[in-house]
């Protein structure tokens, strides 16, 4: 990542001062020298030693609950081991760019453990959901495995101390694309409604014409570019009534920060108003989702605040 002095100068200002202060100075350093990539593993590094290991105290863990007929149609559940209450719901949709990806990236990983704690320990039933992948299962699959969690989570989540009326939907990167496609399809939808008190999509693509799709995304997608339009979700986030909370990481890849700006006009244009929407300062695309339940809590208050005002 090539800085000139000035530019330098101004990081420096920005690392350490009291807006940013959440994020430790080394820690804030390392993702500027990654700069606006995807990695992974070197994120990993970084994020897996801040996060918490097994047994998880104090948090009741249901894993590889079957939702639907295909192998990879299985959920984990985080609870409260105390539940008194109906909480409300947070189902995470992981990334993988289509073709990859898992509910927990290994059987050992913080990842993605780490979102479903955080949503046992601020109030909600965590529910953490996998989903068929390209090549093999092409568009829609996405967004009906989508459609078939929401359903079974609708009907059966009220026995886990769930709120079936209070589930809130978000996805990460090839996950927010499949929340996106949700939210905007209404025809896959198995819920009245759809079923949701809100979607959060994370750094994802919304129109499929306006930066290039890679070959994962031609897997998913198809090869035909005549039907990218109708099989993008931006038309529909111009229309839905499901409250809808948009962000982006600020070292996300340029083609990120295009689709969350695109995604933001186009909420803009609904009768209820606006997204909420959200950059996230300091963060790449993958620390964005891994620093969740660590002391960095900016994208997390947001996601608390909208939760509690419904926009």
């Amino acid at each position: 990542m090539n800085l000139s002095r000035s530019a330098l100068t101004v990081l420096s200002a920005m690392v350490a001062s009291t807006a940013w202060a959440q994020m430790p100075e080394d820690l804030a350093w390392k993702l500027l020298e990654l700069g606006r990539v995807i990695d992974p593993p070197k994120t990993v590094e970084l994020y897996a030693p801040l996060q918490e290991k097994e047994p998880y105290q104090g948090v009741k863990v249901e894993r590889d609950v079957k939702y639907g007929p295909a192998d990879r149609n299985l959920l984990d559940i985080f609870a409260p081991d105390n539940v008194t209450s109906a909480r409300p719901v947070l189902i995470f949709v992981h990334g993988g760019a289509f073709v990859g990806g898992n509910k927990r990236t290994t059987p050992t990983s913080p990842f993605y453990d780490n979102i479903m704690l955080w949503a046992a320990r601020n109030g909600f039933v965590g529910v953490n959901v996998t989903y068929r992948l390209a090549p093999t299962a092409p568009w829609p699959a996405g967004t009906e495995d989508i459609a078939t969690a929401v359903k079974w989570i609708t009907d059966k989540i009220g026995e886990h101390g769930g709120n079936p009326a209070r589930i809130y939907l978000m996805g990460h990167s090839a996950g927010a694309v499949h929340v996106a496609s949700y939210v905007s399809h209404p025809e896959f939808h198995k819920v009245k409604g759809g079923g949701l008190a809100g979607a959060i999509m994370l750094s994802g693509i919304y129109d499929l014409t306006a930066t290039p799709l890679a070959d994962t995304g031609r897997a998913y997608f198809g090869a035909d570019p005549a039907r990218y339009a109708e099989r993008s979700s931006l038309s529909g986030l111009a229309t839905t009534d499901i409250p809808l909370m948009i962000a982006a990481a600020e070292l996300d890849p340029e083609g990120f920060v295009l689709q969350f700006e695109l995604a933001k006009d186009a909420s803009c244009k609904r009768p209820s108003g606006c997204a909420r929407t959200f950059l996230l300062p300091q963060h790449s695309h993958m620390s964005e989702v891994y620093s969740i339940n660590t002391a960095d809590t900016r994208l997390t208050d947001q996601i608390l605040d909208f939760v509690k005002t419904g926009k």
